[in-house]
C-alpha cells in the first residue's frame, strides 16, 4: 500500500509528463502510466512523418521509462472520442469563421473525462498530467493558480476543468521552473529527454499547415470558396482571396496582396465569404462578450467584478470589469483596448495567479 495513494499519470512520452509520473514515484504515490492514442496522422491524408505525442517512439520512450521504475504502463485508444468532439469541432468553427482551441476542447471535454473514467476502472484516486499549473483548495472549491514559471505557464488551456475533475487532479510542476525540471530529467537518467525538442503545433496537424488539413477534410473546400473578396471596413473591395476559412483575426502574413502598407485581418464574414482588412489599430477592441463559462474559484461572477483577462495562451492579460447577464453571458469592458480579440478563442479571468474561470469569445463590440 502507498502512503500517498494511486495516481493515474498522462505519459505522453516527453520530458514533462515523464518527470512528473517519477516525481510522483519519488514522494510515495502508487503510478500507473498511461499514454493516450488520440489520432493517426496518416488518417488525415497529410505528407509529414508523424510526429509529437501520438506516435510509436513516444508509446516506447512512455513504456520504458514506467518500466526502468517498476510500475505498470498502458496504451488507450482514444481516436473515435477525440475526433469526435475536437477534429470536428475546430473544422466547424474555422467553416464558421471563428478560430477555435483544440487543446481546451481537448482537455475539457476528452482528456480528463477519459483519465478519470479508467482511473475509476484501475481504482485510482488521483489522476496527474505535466501541465505547469496547480490546483489548490479555496473555500470548498479547487482552484487553478498559474505555475511558477510564467514562460511555461499553463493555466490558460485548463479553464474548462469542472469540479469534479480538479479535486482528483495533481499537477506536480506546478512549483518547478522548466530548467529545474530538464535537470530532474538527468538525475532520472534521461538525459535525452532534457534535450529533447518541443513541439507546439497541434497534435493532429504537425505540419503546422490549418489550412491543408481543412482542405483535406472538407472534400472540395476551395472549389465551394471561390470568388471571396478581401475589403476595406468601408465594404471596398481589394482584391479575392482563397476562402474565409483560411484566415484568421490579427493575420497578416501570408495574405498575398499588396497594398502598399501592411495590413491585418480585422474581421471574417463567412455568410459572404468576405475577409476585412484594416490597420494594426483596427484591432483594438473595448468589448466582447464571453459564453460557455465554466466558474473556478468562486461560484458566480458579480456585476463589475475586476479580473485581468488573457483572450490568448500568450497573452498578458488586460485589466478589466466582468459583467455577466441572464442569458449566462460575461460582457467584459477593458480599461486598455485589447488588440485582436478572436471569437472562438478562450477568455479566461484572473484573480492574481488564480483563475476565476473562463469560457469562449462569442464577439466582440466594434469600438466606437
Amino acid at each position: 500500500m502507498s502512503r500517498n495513494g494511486k495516481v493515474l499519470v498522462a505519459m505522453s512520452g516527453g520530458i514533462d509528463s515523464t518527470v512528473s509520473a517519477l516525481m510522483l514515484h519519488d514522494q510515495g504515490y502508487e503510478v500507473v502510466g498511461i499514454t493516450m492514442k488520440t489520432w493517426d496522422y496518416s488518417s488525415s491524408g497529410g505528407g509529414k512523418k508523424e510526429t509529437g505525442c501520438c506516435n510509436l517512439d513516444s508509446f516506447n520512450d512512455a513504456r520504458a521509462a514506467a518500466v526502468n521504475h517498476g510500475f505498470p504502463h498502458f496504451i488507450l485508444d482514444i481516436r473515435d472520442e477525440f475526433g469526435d468532439a475536437v477534429i470536428e469541432n475546430f473544422v466547424e468553427e474555422y467553416l464558421a469563421g471563428r478560430t477555435p482551441n483544440p487543446c481546451v476542447m481537448c482537455n475539457t471535454h476528452i482528456k480528463w473525462r477519459a483519465l478519470l473514467k479508467r482511473a475509476d476502472a484501475l481504482d485510482c484516486e488521483f489522476i496527474a498530467t505535466g501541465h505547469y499549473a496547480s490546483v489548490r483548495e479555496h473555500e470548498g472549491r479547487h482552484v487553478i493558480s498559474k505555475g511558477l514559471d510564467e514562460t511555461k505557464d499553463q493555466s490558460y488551456v485548463l479553464w474548462g476543468l469542472q469540479q469534479d475533475l480538479l479535486a482528483r487532479t495533481i499537477l506536480p510542476l506546478g512549483k518547478f521552473r522548466k530548467s529545474r525540471i530538464r535537470e530532474m530529467a538527468i538525475e532520472f537518467g534521461y538525459p535525452e529527454l532534457a534535450k529533447k525538442s518541443e513541439s507546439y503545433e497541434i497534435c493532429f496537424v504537425p505540419d503546422n499547415d490549418y489550412r491543408g488539413f481543412l482542405k483535406r477534410r472538407v472534400q472540395g473546400l476551395e472549389q465551394k470558396l471561390e470568388g471571396g473578396h478581401f475589403v476595406d471596413s468601408s465594404g471596398k473591395i481589394l482584391g479575392s482571396h482563397k476562402g474565409y476559412p483560411f484566415y484568421t483575426i490579427g493575420q497578416r502574413k501570408g495574405l498575398d496582396i499588396a497594398l502598399g502598407r501592411p495590413a491585418f485581418v480585422t474581421e471574417i464574414i463567412p455568410e459572404t465569404n468576405t475577409v476585412v482588412l484594416g490597420e494594426e489599430t483596427d484591432l483594438e477592441r473595448t468589448t466582447m462578450k464571453v459564453a460557455k463559462l465554466n466558474m473556478i474559484k468562486y461560484h458566480f461572477i458579480p456585476e463589475g467584478m475586476e479580473a485581468m483577462t488573457k483572450i490568448r495562451y500568450k497573452d498578458r492579460g488586460t485589466l478589466s470589469t466582468l459583467h455577466p447577464d441572464d442569458a449566462g453571458q460575461v460582457t467584459v469592458n477593458f480599461y486598455e483596448d485589447a488588440k485582436g480579440v478572436a471569437p472562438g478563442q478562450s477568455a479566461v479571468f484572473y484573480d492574481g495567479d488564480d483563475v476565476i474561470g473562463g469560457g469562449i469569445i462569442q464577439r466582440y463590440i466594434p469600438l466606437t
